[in-house]
């Protein structure tokens, strides 16, 4: 076919369209074209109430129903959906096949349907060429009956199809679409200078709310609609200029880079609000060539601020400005959904989640590992007492390494591994999971933000609920480390059954006074570097470099800020050898400590802290990336599903809606017709010939 109008062969009639596909994927579009088949074939059954010989049908209203369920009608009237039904109805009895269904739901999925769909109309013959007399045919016969009258004879006009009354010019699609683009500002200026009886620059406020109506009311929220007469000035006797109207029909067309703007500089900026120069400077950093003027900014912050006056706006203060049953096409939902044979069921939700466990615990021991020898160092310069009896093992954390090879060997640095590393998973679980459980039911649902404060008590959640598991494996861990300067020697489970039960959480309440400000601290910085310093957002996924550094520099603050929390901890839950000072929990210990040692105990280790778990964080990440890109879950078939799924399959009953924003920017009315006339007001034929 021409891509003028014309249907392809698949869809005269013929068997089904199978999405082409290269090479690699040839052996899975097959199993793709019969799932999305079956979608299709479901949904028209569901709707489908005409019966003939035996066969199915869809009335009108069948169609509508299925493809805009839930429409309310108020931006799109009912009969304009009649537009599609037309189009769809190839054998023009007034009723659609399921053929005709699939045929129309694969056009949907074209990404120039919408410019697609206008051209089929206004080519009446189906010869893939538009003449003027044809579209201003069908634009007259769709325009409502207050609309102001076209002149054809405009400079717009004769640019596209010359001069010379006796030549029979024709559009061909590109050209056709071309004039689309700039067809709605000639309406807007011929209908400014109609109202303007005077020419004086300015209308009132009632004849602008007629203009904005009737070439844009479909991409306009209801508060915007509400407020239009409030872009009045005063100073003019409640008029409103041409400037003012042009600024603001532009602001409509490039809602998409406002709203863009918009979210950059919220995400910059500290409070999460913005003023009008923040708007205007974010627009100047973010695009090339295309700009806002102060005016145009200006009416922006007009409608932003109806409703708060303080010059600064938040998200949720913009999100009045634009419609939300528009939806860009990356909001969509995309049929990567599509099924593939083996991929769906319980078992396999199942073991994806086993799949995503074992990385993180894999990711996690390594992560623990790489850092142990210097948890080693940190924890036997935490329990080293200055008031003993002798003289210090340690004068410093490299004395401290030195004298651990070269009394215990290298493997002496990993005493006390074991613990660790069956402790490893479980913790990463249970933060991880707690921390983005609370996030989530902490985000505010309308903007979908969260504040600091939310955060802080997430990530301390977080942090309090792995205590329960993580103490136990703690405590047993110390043990181990710190008995190398001893004679005897014990093993793990030799430590359990001398601890007992309630033994091994011995030290909980130190640990929860370490753990829940760690976590509070690590997930807010986290959140706020990946965000704030490396721009993570939804157009953008962090490397892996960036994700070591966001999950390293994280860890500082949090590490030594709360070192001294790790050293009460420590001194709780190492035995105290003889001529060492006792604990009685944690006020007692830390009334001792700085009684004995002063200020500067309480950070002991600290360093060897930053050093543990900044690198171990970010080696975590770093390793849990990697894994997933050496062994992804999602295979070759799973790929496609998702590629070509995405490019031929059902995007949701916003597609039908969206395929109409051409029509619908020619005329508020278009396809609404008046009484006495044919739906498109001439013969509409098939779009092949």
């Amino acid at each position: 076919m021409s891509q003028k109008g014309s249907l392809k062969n698949s869809e005269q009639g013929g068997s089904l369209p199978v999405p082409s596909a290269s090479s690699a994927f040839e052996r899975y579009g097959l199993t793709i074209a019969e799932n999305l088949f079956k979608k299709q074939k479901k949904v028209f059954e569901k709707y489908a109430s005409v019966e003939v010989e035996g066969q199915k049908y869809m009335n009108q209203d069948d169609f509508i129903s299925a493809i805009a369920p839930g429409e309310d009608w108020k931006r799109i009237e009912k009969e304009q959906y009649g537009i599609l039904f037309k189009l769809a109805d190839n054998s023009k009895k007034g009723l659609i096949s399921l053929q005709d269904f699939v045929v129309f739901e694969n056009l949907l999925s074209k990404p120039d349907v919408e410019y697609e769909i206008a051209f089929r109309l206004f080519d009446i013959g189906g010869t893939g060429k538009i003449t003027l007399d044809q579209f201003k045919t069908i634009l007259i016969s769709n325009s409502a009956p207050d609309s102001v009258p076209f002149d054809f004879d405009c400079e717009l006009l004769k640019l596209y199809v010359g001069r010379n009354p006796g030549k029979k010019n024709e559009l061909t699609y590109e050209e056709f679409t071309q004039l689309l683009k700039g067809l709605q500002e000639e309406r807007l200026r011929q209908e400014f200078k109609y109202y303007d009886k005077e020419g004086s620059g300015y209308i009132s406020p009632d004849d602008f709310k007629r203009i904005i109506l009737s070439v844009a009311r479909h991409k306009l929220s209801d508060y915007v609609v509400e407020n239009l007469s409030t872009l009045c000035d005063e100073s003019t006797g409640n008029k409103i200029s041409y400037a003012k109207v042009a600024a603001f029909h532009n602001v409509i067309r490039q809602m998409d880079m406002v709203e863009r703007i918009v979210s950059k500089a919220i995400s910059d900026s500290a409070d999460k609000k913005i003023t009008r120069n923040d708007f205007l400077n974010t627009a100047a950093k973010e695009t090339r060539f295309s700009s806002f003027t102060p005016l145009e900014a200006d009416i922006i912050f007009h409608f932003a601020g109806l409703e708060n006056s303080s010059g600064r706006s938040s998200r949720r203060d913009f999100a009045q400005l634009w419609d939300p049953k528009w939806k860009k096409q990356s909001e969509l939902k995309p049929a990567a959904d599509v099924p593939v044979k083996g991929r769906t069921g319980l078992g396999w939700e199942i073991l994806h989640q086993v799949y995503s466990f074992v990385l993180g615990a894999i990711a996690g021991a390594v992560g623990a590992t790489v850092v142990y020898p210097i948890d080693l160092v940190k924890t036997r310069m935490q329990n080293q007492r200055s008031k003993v009896v002798g003289e210090l093992l340690y004068r410093n954390s490299v004395d401290c390494f030195r004298k651990v090879v070269k009394n215990e060997g290298i493997l002496g640095l990993y005493s006390g591994l074991g613990p660790q590393l069956v402790g490893v998973a479980p913790e990463k679980a249970i933060k991880l999971t707690v921390n983005d459980f609370a996030r989530s039911r902490l985000r505010n649902k309308e903007t979908g933000e969260i504040t600091l404060v939310s955060e802080v008590f997430a990530g301390g959640m977080a942090g309090g609920c792995q205590v329960i598991f993580t103490n136990p494996l703690e405590i047993v861990k110390i043990r181990l480390q710190v008995q190398g300067e001893l004679a005897e020697r014990r093993s793990a489970i030799a430590i359990v059954k001398n601890l007992g039960l309630f033994g091994l959480y011995k030290g909980a309440n130190a640990c929860l006074l370490r753990d829940i400000p760690f976590s509070a601290i690590y997930f807010s910085s986290y959140s706020h570097i990946k965000k704030d310093v490396f721009g993570e957002g939804p157009d953008k996924k962090l490397g892996i470099g960036e994700l070591l550094f966001a999950g390293a520099a994280a860890g500082m603050p949090a590490a030594y800020l709360t070192t001294p929390a790790d050293v009460i901890k420590t001194r709780l839950q190492v035995e105290a050898r003889e001529g060492q000072t006792a604990y009685n929990g944690i006020a007692d210990a830390a009334k001792k400590i700085f009684k004995e040692e002063g200020f500067k105990a309480f950070f002991k280790g600290g360093p060897a802290r930053i050093f543990r778990s900044s690198p171990q964080f970010g080696t975590t990440l770093m390793v849990y990336e990697l894994l997933q890109r050496w062994f992804p879950w999602n295979r070759a078939e799973d790929k496609v599903a998702k590629i070509t799924a995405t490019e031929t399959g059902d995007l949701g009953h916003l597609k039908s809606r969206n395929a109409l924003k051409i029509l619908l920017d020619l005329d508020y009315k278009f396809g609404v017709v008046p009484k006495g006339l044919n739906v498109s007001g001439v013969p509409v034929a098939t779009s092949s010939s």
